[in-house]
């Protein structure tokens, strides 16, 4: 499933400072009922996001409109927990298309890579700089540069680089995930087999 391809994105940020987020509170089980990638971020946080009775919690930050954008500034051990892909995905579906972090659990980094989530993990100093600029004037704006591998703090012009993995740098960039890719050289491939002795 393709989508949108990434390569600059230039955003305000929604700060959420607490660690050891796991997959269970980005997405409860009980809303892994659906095998498409639609409609999970209705659900994102939700037992953070609303009382029993469905109403929204005034303190949590997805429910305040001080804090918009496409990007999700997390704490450290971002994405811990079970390996569900459904945190990925109701993180895309919500509207983010980047988390930054200090630290991520590997199988939600490459279940957010092959979605089309970037996860960004920087220093725990720098970390703290974006909630600092965040929390001091909420319309902040951070640049993050795939072909660069870098997120600023255009406000300050402060700047880290992020590592990524080649393919999937690449896969990012072009909007494709895995089966994208596939398809994308399926021409190379039947010439190899071609080549290939019978």
């Amino acid at each position: 499933m393709a989508y949108d391809s990434f390569t600059i994105l230039k955003s305000t940020a929604v700060p959420l400072p607490i660690e050891n987020v796991d997959t269970d509170q980005i997405i409860p089980a009980r809303f892994l009922k659906a095998t498409e990638r639609k409609g999970f971020g209705d659900n994102l946080f939700r037992d953070w996001r609303y009382q029993s009775d469905n109403t929204p919690k005034a303190d949590f930050v997805l429910n305040d409109p001080t804090y918009k954008g496409k990007i999700l500034v997390g704490g450290k051990n971002f994405g811990s927990g079970s390996s569900r892909e459904h945190a990925a995905w109701a993180i895309y579906d919500y509207g983010f298309r980047c988390v930054i972090s200090s630290f991520f659990a590997d199988i939600f980094r490459g279940n957010c890579l092959n979605i089309g989530v970037l996860p960004v993990q920087v220093s725990a100093t720098f970390l703290e700089r974006i909630f600092a600029e965040v929390y001091a004037n909420p319309d902040t704006e951070l640049e993050v540069n795939l072909s660069e591998q870098t997120v600023t703090l255009l406000a300050t012009g402060e700047k880290e680089s992020f590592e990524i993995n080649s393919y999937k740098k690449s896969n990012m960039m072009n909007g494709f995930d895995d089966i994208d890719y596939l398809l994308n050289i399926k021409t190379d491939i039947q010439e190899f087999e071609k080549s290939l002795p019978l």
